[in-house]
């Protein structure tokens, strides 16, 4: 059996209560220890707030170029070149030459997609993108006061793909240890999508999105710093906005 197909399918996680994002009163000790005194990127993931998630299962790992390549093929409505103007940014897909894979990255995360087809790709096996409060809880991996998804200690080239590696690029699903729920890379490689629509802070209610807004994504990247890296920290994506170092992966 290969490592991907060991690795492969979803953990079930029973839910629970616990307290999301930062509150406000910790920004300040926050900039030193991630050498900052830029207190804007913290204030997205205030106030804290407790949140209760209900039981469900996540994807082991980010969707491969291989798993997504399946999907397209079942959907070639979503293939390489058919995707709406409205839905895409002229960048869908754009590594997949004559829509095949790039060699040697079937085991890789995609990228180049847009929030549209990540949740068409995640419902078209009975399943979605994840919340981000499930997203969230998952990372977390049961630690309450855990900065990363392995524990406190700061990344480096053992734990995770982020700007410290030098690698410059997403690598294969699976190559770092897991978090204790065994879920993979949920630092570092791509940045995911989530189901929410983006809100400035925790105070602010996601609306309906429309085909030009933007969507929460978290966990960082292979260009990342140790800041992008952190279970609370959130940011913001274009819906049709298909880049180098957005991915996903489904929850049900």
């Amino acid at each position: 059996m290969s490592f991907l197909a060991f690795v492969a399918g979803m953990v079930t996680l029973a839910g629970g209560t616990f307290v999301m994002g930062t509150e406000p009163s910790r920004v300040d000790a926050l900039c030193p220890r991630f050498h900052t005194t830029h207190r804007d990127l913290f204030l997205a993931e205030t106030p804290a707030r407790r949140v209760t998630v209900a039981p469900f299962a996540i994807d082991r790992t980010e969707v491969t170029n291989a798993a997504f390549k399946a999907f397209v093929d079942r959907h070639p409505e979503l293939a390489p070149g058919r995707v709406s103007a409205e839905r895409q940014n002229g960048d869908y897909l754009k590594h997949w030459t004559g829509g095949t894979l790039p060699a040697g990255a079937a085991d890789v995360p995609v990228t180049y997609v847009t929030w549209w087809a990540a949740k068409a790709c995640c419902e078209s096996s009975g399943n979605r993108l994840p919340t981000e409060a499930e997203w969230e809880f998952a990372a977390r991996g049961g630690r309450d006061t855990a900065e990363f998804p392995w524990g406190d200690d700061p990344p480096d080239p053992k734990r995770a793909n982020w700007s410290g590696t030098g690698i410059g690029a997403p690598t294969r699903v699976g190559r770092y240890a897991p978090n204790p729920y065994g879920l993979y890379d949920l630092a570092g490689n791509v940045w995911e999508f989530v189901e929410d629509p983006w809100a400035d802070n925790y105070a602010t209610p996601p609306v309906s999105p429309l085909p030009q807004d933007r969507h929460v994504i978290r966990g960082g990247s292979f260009g990342g710093g140790p800041i992008n890296l952190r279970v609370r920290y959130r940011d913001s994506h274009p819906a049709a906005g298909a880049g180098p170092h957005v991915g996903f992966r489904c929850a049900r």
